[in-house]
């Protein structure tokens, strides 16, 4: 016999839960591209379950909702907390049935299941980028922390498994703690961010729009969702 070439191991990975709260397909639609609008290739292949908590008892065109699902380039896992005959009817039309809870009513409504379990100590010397990041550029602090000593522009990108702190203007995308540290923390002398995201928990730019934008201020994990508060000047 062969030398076996795959071990099967039970694991967790950082899934996306969209909530429903109505059948209404057409309408999901609307509003799933104005939000996808605001960061594209973040939300490109990202896998995704439906939450029908609070559309328990209605009918709902399973067929079409993944069909939609995937024009919108997600990809479609399946459903959780349903009915029973919901949960029927998405296993025909090609979805998985997961077990999942969690407080229905958080914002924003894309939202994650889950966050990474891997923990994860950055020891190598800081990135230091000088200047503007500007659109369509990526940077990338594999394993360290990120500083950018400018602003980081609309429709930039910038990512480390550390801290990320930018010295300027953050009106781009800002990713910290991209390996599954729950401690990275993103630093900004003005927000004005597409999207933030910490340990595969984020938030798009009209989540953001409160008390602190436009402000000086710090972006951390706490209680699996995301925590902003002014960053205080010494």
């Amino acid at each position: 016999m062969s030398d076996q070439i795959f071990e099967l191991k039970g694991n967790l990975f950082t899934l996306s839960v969209l909530h429903l709260y109505s059948t209404d397909i057409t309408l999901l639609a609307e509003q799933l591209y104005i939000k996808i609008a605001q960061a594209p290739r973040f939300f490109e292949g990202a896998p995704i379950v439906v939450n029908l908590i609070e559309i328990k008892n209605s009918t709902l065109d399973f067929v079409h909702l993944k069909s939609l699902i995937e024009r919108m380039h997600f990809n479609a896992v399946g459903v959780c907390n349903g009915s029973d005959e919901q949960h029927a009817q998405a296993k025909l039309a090609g979805l998985s049935v997961l077990n999942y809870s969690q407080d229905v009513k958080s914002e924003p409504v894309i939202q994650e299941a889950n966050t990474s379990i891997v923990e994860k100590t950055v020891h190598l010397p800081a990135q230091v980028i000088h200047g503007t990041v500007r659109s369509g550029q990526q940077v990338y602090a594999k394993d360290r922390d990120l500083i950018v000593i400018g602003a980081v522009s609309h429709g930039a990108e910038v990512i480390a498994d550390g801290n990320v702190h930018i010295y300027g203007a953050l009106r781009g995308r800002a990713i910290a703690g991209a390996q599954g540290d729950n401690e990275a923390r993103i630093f900004c002398q003005k927000l004005e961010a597409e999207l933030v995201s910490i340990n595969g928990n984020y938030w798009i730019s009209d989540s953001l729009q409160g008390e602190h934008w436009g402000s000086a201020a710090q972006i951390q994990q706490k209680n699996e969702s995301l925590e902003i508060s002014a960053l205080v000047k010494g």
